[in-house]
């Protein structure tokens, strides 16, 4: 069953919260533990291992491409990447061409998708077929570390209250880039499932065409978008919501924030303007664009 097709408004307003980062504490436990070394020992990359963590880091962290698709971020790892002076311990680093040209046009990058291409005999022979499969290998030991050293991850101290409360207002959803599966196994554990109407993992498709689509069934307003991460703001922009940032570092107090005195104004109709847009700048100020190394090790 298609749910989106298929959901109806309970409430008169919205509200999508992202998963890692946002609800859960486990941005940097599934990086640390899992992302970052399965990149390593995927391609090698142990010469040069103090590089691939502080690239790998800020990218997927501390600067605006946090949150974002992992095919997307790993495109933006080895682009940073090649800007160091890797040749230099004699490492050549794999060519993500292959790569790129798969997430320019694919519009919702998951296992099960770039899976149909490698798996199912799609993918063009030669170089492409062995850079994505790799790819796909990667993104599967991935999933495998999560659920064997990430098991333990909690959500924010104040999230359970604080969904608590906006589900007694409005339709929670969970719209997030990580696996559907890993999603109903920390969500269930956790037992903040019983506060969402749904939960939408990287195979429902991007944010922004899974927000489009759930917004237009909310009077202008009425729909807002809670995440930790610049993508999720520009989704939220992109569909017509409004956005509370989740601000790394201050996550707690990002939910405090927002409820109530966040939740009072969403429910009054005052939530848009200088309250929304005073938390955005500071958000977005804390995430840069830039990296802040030079071009050595």
């Amino acid at each position: 069953m298609d749910v989106m097709e298929h959901f109806r408004p309970a409430h008169s307003r919205l509200v999508a919260v992202d998963s890692d980062g946002c609800a859960l504490d486990s941005m940097e436990v599934k990086q640390r533990r899992c992302f970052i070394p399965a990149l390593i020992d995927a391609w090698g990359l142990h010469d040069v291992e103090a590089a691939v963590w502080e690239v790998a880091a800020f990218v997927n962290l501390y600067s605006r491409w946090r949150g974002a698709n992992r095919f997307v971020a790993l495109a933006k790892t080895f682009e940073l990447l090649s800007r160091r002076a890797v040749r230099e311990a004699g490492v050549t680093l794999p060519e993500m061409a292959p790569l790129r040209r798969w997430l320019a046009a694919e519009l919702a990058p998951s296992n099960r998708t770039l899976a149909a291409v490698c798996d199912d005999g799609l993918a063009p022979v030669g170089d492409d077929c062995a850079t994505l499969a790799s790819v796909l290998a990667w993104s599967r030991e991935v999933n495998c570390r999560v659920e064997r050293l990430a098991a333990d991850v909690s959500p924010f101290p104040a999230v359970g209250a604080s969904l608590s409360r906006l589900a007694a207002v409005a339709d929670v959803v969970v719209i997030s880039a990580t696996p559907a599966e890993a999603l109903a196994r920390e969500w269930s554990r956790t037992g903040l499932s019983r506060h969402v109407r749904w939960i939408a993992g990287q195979e429902a498709g991007g944010k922004a065409s899974l927000l489009r689509g759930l917004s237009g069934r909310y009077a202008a307003g009425c729909a807002m978008m809670v995440g930790d991460a610049p993508g999720d703001w520009q989704a939220a922009r992109e569909a017509g919501m409004l956005f509370w940032p989740i601000c790394p570092g201050a996550e707690d107090a990002s939910w405090r924030r927002l409820v109530p005195a966040g939740l009072e104004r969403f429910c009054a109709g005052t939530f848009a303007g200088a309250f929304e847009a005073s938390a955005v700048e500071e958000f977005l100020a804390g995430l840069p664009e830039a990296p802040p190394w030079g071009d050595g090790l």
